[in-house]
């Protein structure tokens, strides 16, 4: 009898840019989610490739409408696919959306005898709920989409169509049959997380990410890996995708098994800097103290970073601060989102701006560099409380904040404002931060560039020698802060996209010619 060979190939999609701002779209992730997925499936003997559309070929661009796209083209995607085996294309994040759907048409259009399924990001802000928009999928040529967490579903559903079968009976698994989409949302989550096997980083071009000189968090050596110490959060943000993806539920490892993986990594690949991509680390004071007084005992000289942001408040006194400090923390981002306590009411987020003040006043005396997030254009957000966030800017930089981020509020399926919004966007991968078909945005974007003119003149003002500094750190790319890494990022990809561009209109010509003779 012979024994069918469990071949899963898995995508992960390219990085789209929009032309019209390379400064806040286009930040690079490390596909993490991804990762833990393929080691799930590597575990249970399935034979595991991945192509990293992205991450093969980084600085090979192409053009599509108002859309830099980075990375392989989806026929080079296609020829790497092997006759036979299950795609699991990995929907990371919306913003890369086009990208995604080049890559499941481009499949199906090229006629590989293959299963595609669709896999979400349950664990990332900037993902989306893909239970929302099965019928775009499904019409594209997809067999199955799993949303809620892979490990487990994801294995099965990969089990029942190699066997060619339907992957029936799979919470949070959808697929078509008789005319009909068949699905039920994920019941479940992983609760022993620390079970896991940690992500199959030996399957990507790891290489190729550090060579870039940038990630999504500021990027201080020539290496680095993102690490996801915890699952979920417990907030209900209205903005936000992640309360439907956990359920509003918080989920984490132990220190020692958060540990043991950086002391791993460290030594497998020679890597001492580590950033956190949880979307709320710190929800237990009492782990995150575990976690330092475990990296402190084991004297591993790493740096670590809390990348992805935390809720301030769940860091409670002063001495964890230090302990952070003490076992290699770096950088710490914080989302206070607005100055208007009534809009904060309104997006259902608390913040004890007190705390807040106290916290990052004592990160900058121990040398943790702080971000403050905010959010702009929230249905029912006045001038008068845009002014108020410009006003919590002013006073957290006179007491240490070192860097700000405003992003404009874009409707990512998933979060409860999704229906709330007026104007029209082209594709899914327009929900961006930047989201220039609202139609209001000209007036926000106004406001956003002039609050981070003003920023600089108070950081001037009051810090005025961490500004002074900075221009340092981005000279020798040695980045402390977002601030710092993301023009380099911005100048690199202007002109690796025209540099690759170029090319690529050289080649047609010279085609043209050929055939032309």
């Amino acid at each position: 009898m012979t024994q069918i060979v469990k071949k899963v190939v898995l995508i992960n999609p390219n990085l789209v840019v929009m032309k019209n701002d390379i400064l806040t779209t286009g930040i690079v992730y490390m596909p993490i989610g991804l990762a833990y997925f393929a080691a799930a499936l590597e575990s249970e003997g399935f034979s595991v490739q991945v192509i990293d559309a992205f991450g093969e070929e980084p600085n090979q661009f192409n053009s599509q409408g108002n859309y830099l796209i980075r990375g392989l083209s989806p026929t080079e995607v296609v020829e790497r696919i092997p006759q036979d085996a299950v795609v699991v294309v990995y929907a990371s994040h919306v913003a890369v959306h086009v990208a995604t759907m080049n890559i499941i048409e481009e499949i199906r259009r090229n006629g590989r005898n293959c299963k595609i399924a669709v896999c979400e990001n349950t664990q990332s802000v900037t993902a989306y709920s893909l239970r929302h928009i099965l019928a775009t999928f499904f019409s594209s040529g997809v067999d199955c989409v799993i949303t809620g967490e892979p490990e487990r579903r994801g294995i099965d559903a990969v089990g029942k169509m190699l066997e060619g079968e339907l992957p029936e009976d799979i919470d949070g698994v959808a697929f078509q049959t008789e005319g009909r989409t068949v699905y039920s949302p994920p019941m479940n989550s992983i609760s022993e997380l620390d079970n896991l096997p940690i992500p199959a980083w030996h399957l990507f071009p790891i290489k190729k990410y550090w060579a870039l000189g940038y990630a999504h968090g500021p990027l201080t050596g020539k290496k680095y890996f993102p690490i996801q110490s915890s699952r979920g959060c417990p907030y209900p943000c209205k903005f936000c995708v992640i309360p439907e993806m956990s359920n509003k539920k918080w989920r984490a490892r132990s220190a020692k098994n958060v540990v043991d993986e950086i002391q791993l990594l460290k030594e497998k690949y020679g890597v001492s800097e580590f950033h956190l991509e949880d979307v709320d680390p710190t929800v237990s004071e009492v782990r995150t103290r575990e976690i330092c007084n475990e990296l402190i005992s084991r004297d591993l000289g790493i740096i670590w970073k809390i990348c992805a942001g935390t809720k301030v408040e769940t860091i409670k006194t002063k001495e964890t601060i230090e302990l952070m400090a003490k076992s290699g923390c770096r950088y710490v981002s914080i989302s206070p989102e607005s100055g208007s306590a009534r809009l904060m009411k309104t997006i259902n987020k608390p913040f004890n701006l007190k705390m807040a003040v106290e916290w990052i006043s004592q990160m900058s005396k121990v040398g943790i560099y702080s971000q403050a997030c905010f959010v702009l254009g929230f249905p029912g957000e006045t001038e008068d409380d845009r002014l108020l966030t410009e006003g919590m800017v002013k006073h957290l930089v006179k007491v240490g904040i070192d860097e700000i981020a405003l992003f404009i509020i874009t409707p990512i399926p998933g979060s409860e404002i999704h229906a709330d919004f007026k104007g029209k966007y082209n594709n899914l991968s327009d929900l961006n931060f930047s989201p220039s078909w609202r139609e209001d945005y000209e007036e926000l974007n106004r406001f956003r560039m002039a609050l981070y003119r003003k920023f600089l003149v108070w950081k001037l003002m009051y810090n005025f020698r961490k500004l002074m500094a900075q221009p340092i750190f981005f000279l020798t790319r040695r980045f402390r802060t977002k601030m710092e890494m993301t023009p380099y990022r911005a100048i690199h990809t202007a002109v690796m996209a025209r540099l690759s561009l170029q090319k690529i209109k050289v080649l047609r010509k010279s085609e043209s010619l050929h055939k032309s003779k």
